[in-house]
């Protein structure tokens, strides 16, 4: 069984060595990190239907000045060095002139490819370092696109039906992993309530989920859900042709 998921998965069970020199590390791991976008650009352009896909999200300058209040000052700046402290302080000045920005995005169902840029800065999960696996990539993206994700979030949860999955917990409003806990361990007792009853569990932890993620299919469920076409074009956008590059020393 094990074979068959690794050879589904492709999964390797050695991760790729690393090598001694340190000019070259971060070309290393910047590839070891983009492995995953070689499936991703297969997708040319958007399959999903953009004519006729109802009502176009609009996002105010209410809700612009908003986000940009609620900004956490003591984070890292992203690609484009513009502290969050900067875009707290002028958030009535430039509420306006981002909404202006966030519209037409969400007019030509595109993001701009500056806003999805990204640094990541490797940690070492553990010392000494053998593998490229044993630095944990931490990603540095514009404070001002994590704004504009907030507003579209936000939109997409009220855009999902309840009808869920009832044993989806996780990402989930008032839902936790230990409700996930508490409902297995239900299912399990009162399974051994019966005589001559037994239980196996099987657990599958999935390496860099998020990264494997394909994002038309995930687009193709998001327009099941109920989110508009050109919605799901935006976020299709948005999750391909991510520039990214790896910063070490800082």
């Amino acid at each position: 069984m094990w074979q068959g998921l690794q050879h589904i998965t492709n999964y390797q069970q050695k991760p790729p060595p690393l090598t001694n020199s340190r000019s070259t590390l971060p070309d290393e791991l910047n590839e070891f990190y983009a492995r995953f976008e070689t499936l991703n650009s297969i997708q040319q352009k958007v399959t999903v239907p953009t004519e006729g896909g109802g009502q176009q999200l609009f996002v105010t300058a209410a809700e612009v000045r908003q986000v940009l209040r609620r900004i956490n000052s003591g984070k890292a700046a992203g690609p484009d060095n513009i502290p969050g402290r900067v875009l707290k302080a002028c958030s009535s000045e430039l509420a306006d002139v981002f909404m202006d920005i966030f519209n037409l995005s969400l007019a030509q169902e595109s993001v701009p490819r500056c806003f999805k840029s990204t640094i990541i800065v490797p940690l070492p999960k553990k010392t000494p370092v053998s593998s490229l696996n044993d630095y944990r990539p931490i990603a540095l993206t514009p404070i001002i696109m994590k704004c504009f994700e907030k507003i579209v979030m936000s939109h997409i949860k009220k855009c999902i039906p309840p009808n869920l999955d009832p044993y989806q917990y996780a990402y989930r409003q008032n839902r936790s992993t230990d409700d996930a806990v508490n409902a297995a361990v239900h299912t399990i007792l009162t399974h051994l309530e019966g005589r001559d009853t037994y239980i196996r569990m099987l657990f599958i932890d999935y390496s860099s989920a998020f990264n494997t993620v394909i994002p038309q299919r995930l687009c193709d469920k998001l327009l099941l859900l109920g989110l508009t076409p050109s919605l799901c074009s935006w976020v299709l956008s948005f999750l391909t042709d991510r520039p990214q590059s790896v910063r070490i020393g800082m």
